[in-house]
């Protein structure tokens, strides 16, 4: 996973910074675009992070683990709100570049997931990831030979659960066999996605993060439509324009700030409540805090219901990013999570162009009716996933899910 973590830092990184010299709009936008395509990598970041978390905890850690993405969003909401007034947007897209080029001084420090290296049959690395883990920790491990799950379940063995020992006391006989799935290319995990054991989850998940990342980006976009300065439908609307742009870097602080209460409520019941049942709850409930929008709100009241919803929608992202690498197996859970998240960014590119165009067109109303349908259907496409994966072992196989 070591190319996953370099390649997605210096495109997102090198194109972010070449976004702050662009010479003309054209090569503004491809570069732009060059910066999706680096942001699109994310997921092997919270896909490797999550094959060396216990079982127990691991819904929590990842909760905090995607806490990180707030604070760079209200970073970034800060740094809009000072930079822009003043310094200009090229100063903003060179400063917002930093952080991921400084992500690249990281690179040779990275374990490996030994999950990953078992699978492709490197034991012998995965045991130095193993002892330097231990070493780190002030622990050791315990004795015996490494093994993994694809050649236990070829010789016929039991798979052992998370909590009992990675360490096997005897030494396994050598497979007559090898699991073609641990040499998958990429065509061939993308066809596994589509397999009897795992086209259901793979399809519900592409309807919920279509749904999830739809409704995420709208309320971004929400936050300045439905602001009284920028909403021209809005007949009482007669602030200058320089106190718009002020009005809108301050509505996106502060409803980037419900992102906070989100993550601290995902954190508190994804290990308690389960995956299925939080994130169904919480997409009603964003249900119930976007429909009064669907009239003409005051400002302040506009603010605090998207700040709601907001809650509701990063607790569900937080959540989601926990189950989708859960139900797949490590031999294609970075091609689940992938082609998923990109299903999702359709979801975000779609939405300015319906959406926010409907409101743009001056139809709130209509623009709205489509968040809540959005939104209902993703949270019955949760109420529909096969499986419920709190305190769930991960595996390394399509045959072991």
């Amino acid at each position: 996973m070591w190319k996953g973590f370099l390649i997605p830092a210096l495109v997102t990184g090198g194109a972010g910074f070449l976004s702050a010299i662009a010479p003309n709009y054209i090569s503004l936008i491809i570069f732009r675009c060059l910066v999706g395509v680096g942001l699109g990598g994310g997921h092997v970041f919270a896909s490797w992070f999550l094959e060396f978390i216990p079982g127990p905890n691991r819904g929590t850690w990842m909760v905090v683990f995607q806490a990180f993405w707030t604070v760079g969003t209200i970073l970034e909401a800060s740094l809009a709100w000072i930079i822009m007034p003043t310094l200009g947007w090229r100063w903003l897209l060179a400063l917002s570049s930093l952080p991921s080029l400084v992500l690249l001084l990281f690179y040779h420090v990275v374990p490996e997931s030994p999950r990953y290296l078992c699978l492709k049959g490197r034991t012998t690395d995965a045991v130095h990831v193993l002892e330097n883990i231990a070493r780190v920790n002030q622990m050791s491990l315990p004795p015996g030979f490494l093994v993994s799950d694809h050649i236990m379940k070829l010789d016929g063995k039991c798979i052992p659960s998370e909590e009992a020992h990675l360490l096997a006391i005897e030494r396994p006989e050598p497979p007559t066999s090898v699991n073609i799935e641990s040499n998958t290319g990429g065509f061939t995990s993308l066809f596994m996605l589509f397999s009897p054991k795992l086209i259901r989850p793979t399809l519900l998940l592409w309807v919920v993060f279509f749904g999830n990342s739809f409704s995420y980006y709208g309320l971004v976009l929400l936050t300045s439509e439905l602001s009284n300065g920028n909403n021209h439908c809005n007949l009482n609307s007669s602030h200058p324009k320089d106190s718009n742009d002020v009005n809108l870097y301050r509505d996106v602080f502060i409803t980037s700030f419900g992102e906070i209460p989100g993550l601290l409520l995902s954190a508190a019941v994804v290990d308690r409540v389960g995956r299925k049942l939080s994130m169904m709850t919480m997409f009603f409930i964003g249900c119930i805090f976007i429909l009064p929008l669907a009239f003409h709100q005051l400002a302040g009241m506009t603010t605090a219901l998207l700040f709601g919803a907001r809650i509701c929608i990063t607790g569900i992202f937080a959540i989601l990013y926990v189950y989708a690498p859960e139900v797949y197996p490590t031999s294609v859970r970075a091609t689940g999570v992938g082609v998923a998240s990109a299903v999702g960014r359709i979801g975000g590119i779609l939405c300015p162009l319906v959406a926010v165009s409907l409101i743009q067109g001056c139809h709130q109303t209509m623009s709205i009716v489509l968040f809540e349908f959005v939104l209902f259907l993703s949270g019955l496409s949760v109420s529909l996933f096969p499986l419920e994966t709190k305190g769930r072992d991960l595996s390394d196989t399509v045959g072991s899910t």
